[in-house]
């Protein structure tokens, strides 16, 4: 039997160590649902779906029918240049689904990287301006633009600067640094004046195409923007002419318990960012925006040649169907409460558990120490242990537990899942976890 070590030996010398986050030494062979199973035969119920680009699950009966009546009808040729009958539906299924009741256009893409690359782009082109802001924290990609309005980790910059020109960061309204008895509306005002400050000293509002948010951060540990602040800088985006944009490539398509995350909020964008699970994990993205946007540019200004191909359109299709016919949205949801009420409990029980932030089947659980500070060696123990024990579960930041199941998960799979997790958590509070071996830091 080929085993998890051979493979990632094998590996090491011909891939280089900039293209993986380390976390775990298997070999994912196969999946089914909410199950992955490795190349030595052994299963993990998946809490990560593929970091949220496995919505639907793992190799979903739909999704692969879908794929292989393409590829036996035409497996590419470049949307660049001519039609299909696949992307063109396509298209026409996610002007419809994308928030706002006004005219909309789509373009296509490889990822949720060059997904936000076109807006930047667009951005641009629509205002006119040349200045992008965004926000710490932020995760929009590994290109050079989306890496450029990025600020998760110091890897993403360390060696590849100067980056793109006009790129602002704001710092990130995260509700972990409220004050005591500060107000969740408080705390927006004070952030939201860290906001307008480059506004007011260096930055002026008429010179800034783009305003880029994540609605619910998704790799800075799945933190929520309050609500106050989004509709302040909203309205802000509104008074100034600036393209008011979201990133949906983490948390979209029924991840938080809403279609889209911005769904939360009551708000409605100019431009949006589509990835990761639209086409179930295929290299497919999509942005769709206002139709004035969308035609501030012209041809070739963002054509890839396979982006929106008819395989990876036709497993999107299919994608969404799953997404409609067994109402994931709503099991997101429901599933989550049962997650949340999980979790929460469990907090009464272990003090190493900290802040605990769930939206659907969806959420960031930190682990911290005494103090209350960021724990990442107990971290790094809690992940490997229920590694160990069946489920596969990683970390953001450092010190936060990633809960991202696939949305078909079953509820018997969860509640396995939930006394994993508790196995492990009752062996670190009896001190019985070690620390594991890792040739470098793990996760970002």
């Amino acid at each position: 039997m080929t085993t998890n070590k051979e493979i990632i030996d094998q590996e090491k010398a011909n891939v280089a160590g900039a293209t993986r986050v380390k976390f775990f030494d298997i070999v994912i062979d196969h999946g089914q649902g909410a199950i992955i199973t490795d190349i030595e035969g052994n299963d993990y119920i998946d809490l990560l779906a593929s970091a949220s680009a496995t919505n639907t699950g793992h190799s979903h009966p739909k999704v692969v029918e879908a794929i292989t009546k393409q590829a036996q009808k035409l497996i590419q040729y470049t949307p660049g240049y001519f039609a299909n009958t696949t992307t063109a539906e396509l298209a026409k299924r996610l002007v419809a689904l994308a928030p706002g009741d006004f005219e909309k256009q789509v373009v296509f893409g490889n990822s949720g990287s060059d997904a936000n690359e076109a807006i930047i782009k667009f951005a641009r082109g629509y205002t006119g301006r040349p200045n992008l802001v965004t926000f710490t924290g932020a995760y929009h990609g590994s290109t050079y633009g989306a890496m450029s309005v990025s600020g998760v980790s110091l890897n993403m910059a360390r060696k590849m600067g100067p980056f793109l020109p006009g790129s602002i960061k704001i710092p990130f309204p995260d509700p972990r640094l409220m004050l005591p008895g500060e107000s969740e509306d408080a705390f927006s005002e004070r952030m939201f004046a860290q906001f307008k400050l480059p506004f007011e000293t260096y930055l002026p509002a008429e010179e800034v195409a783009l305003v880029l948010i994540e609605p619910i951060q998704g790799d800075a540990g799945i933190v929520k923007t309050p609500q106050r602040y989004m509709e302040l800088i909203y309205e802000f985006t509104r008074e100034h002419g600036i393209v008011f944009a979201v990133d949906e490539v983490n948390q979209g398509l029924g991840r938080t318990g809403k279609l889209w995350s911005i769904d939360n909020f009551g708000i409605v964008p100019d431009i949006m960012s589509v990835g990761k699970s639209l086409a179930s994990g295929l290299p497919l993205s999509a942005v769709i925006g206002r139709t004035e946007i969308m035609e501030s540019l012209a041809a070739p200004a963002n054509v890839y040649t396979t982006a929106g191909n008819p395989v990876t359109a036709a497993a999107a299709i299919a994608s969404l169907d799953v997404l409609a016919d067994e109402d994931l949205t709503e099991r997101s949801k429901t599933l989550g409460e049962l997650a949340s009420q999980y979790f929460n409990d469990a907090a009464t029980r272990y003090p190493f558990i900290g802040n605990i932030r769930l939206y659907g089947l969806n959420g960031g659980v930190d682990i911290v120490d005494a103090n209350g500070k960021p724990d990442v060696e107990t971290t790094n123990k809690l992940i490997y242990r229920i590694l160990d024990l069946g489920a596969l579960m990683i970390s953001l930041a450092g010190n936060t537990l990633r809960f991202q199941p696939p949305l078909v998960i079953t509820k018997a799979q969860l509640e396995a899942a939930f006394a994993i997790i508790e196995q492990a958590f009752a062996e670190n509070a009896a001190g019985q976890l070690k620390t594991p071996e890792s040739e470098n830091h793990i996760g970002w």
